[in-house]
């Protein structure tokens, strides 16, 4: 316990954070939804957690429903500004969703995006490919593959990601890439040898964030893993430090009914150890200063010093 308590001043003295990076499907996001009260105040306390979010589901299609989202984020408490960045409606009949990306701009911002261009037409709702750019020595750069599967070709679309992520690779020339949402990976949609048998899981260099057994849903009576954040590049993985589906009920003591107001989904997350680089050079605060200071002497309280 001593060595982790050692190592977690270590990385505090150094500068270290997290960076947090969100999926959540918002289960049909209009404006109506929005603008009612306990929704919106719990859908900002939601996103105030996260570095960026790519939010699914979102179906307004008077373009209100986001800016009055970040208007709202942007008042809640220092944690801001934030700024988005959205597809078009996305999908094959007369029901269409977006993707939207909710992210803090001091910390990263858009370099490029683009929608799949999916000539076999394997997809219902393409995915919005998106290369940041952070504020980062650590991890300059990074692209998010969000897709929301359809439950009918679970199999098929999480195998044509695999060709998303290709094709991203190759334009931005980069390993360091994240494939995430809601991708109906489990219980009836998807079973478990299936599962098994994705490009995704038998290629090597993927690893599933999100394990299978994580309750992703937030009715009781389902428990099913169906949203997945997936990390691709060894350096990227070296940086992860932590991964869970958010029980915001639980956190925000909502009950179930509720909570189903917002979603019938958990939001899922990973959290990522960057050193941040803002755009100019800081000096360190007076933590880093006091840390730096005391860190010799409780090595010796410890015994960690010979």
């Amino acid at each position: 316990i001593h060595g982790h308590a050692l190592l977690l001043l270590l990385l505090l003295a150094s500068g270290a954070e997290t960076f947090r990076i969100c999926a959540f499907n918002a289960q049909r996001l209009t404006l109506a939804k929005v603008a009612r009260e306990p929704v919106l105040d719990t859908l900002v306390k939601i996103l105030a957690r996260c570095d960026i979010t790519v939010l699914q589901e979102v179906v307004d299609s008077s373009d209100s429903a986001i800016p009055l989202l970040l208007r709202e984020l942007n008042r809640f408490g220092d944690s801001g500004p934030y700024a988005s960045h959205s597809s078009l409606l996305l999908g094959r009949s007369t029901y269409k969703e977006k993707y939207v990306y909710i992210y803090r701009s001091h910390e990263a911002e858009v370099r490029d995006s683009y929608v799949y261009e999916d000539q076999d037409d394997l997809f219902i709702r393409e995915p919005f490919v998106c290369w940041f750019s952070l504020y980062s020595k650590v991890l300059p750069s990074l692209v998010l593959v969000p897709l929301h599967t359809t439950p009918k070709a679970v199999e098929t679309e999480l195998n044509a990601l695999y060709d998303v992520f290709l094709d991203a690779s190759r334009r931005w020339q980069t390993k360091d890439v994240i494939l995430l949402g809601d991708f109906n990976a489990d219980c009836a949609s998807l079973t478990k040898k299936r599962l098994d048998d994705l490009v995704l899981r038998t290629q090597a260099g993927f690893h599933w964030a999100i394990a299978d057994g994580v309750d992703t849903m937030v009715r009781a009576s389902t428990h099913c893993t169906y949203d997945r954040i997936v990390l691709h590049g060894e350096h990227l993985q070296s940086l992860l430090c932590g991964a869970a589906a958010f029980d915001f009920p639980q956190s925000f003591g909502l009950t179930e009914q509720e909570a189903l107001k917002i979603s019938d989904h958990y939001p899922v997350e990973v959290d990522l150890a960057l050193s941040r680089a803002a755009h100019g050079v800081e000096p360190p605060g007076l933590a880093t200063l006091w840390l730096s200071l005391m860190l010799p002497l409780l090595a010796l309280q410890l015994g960690l010093v010979a």
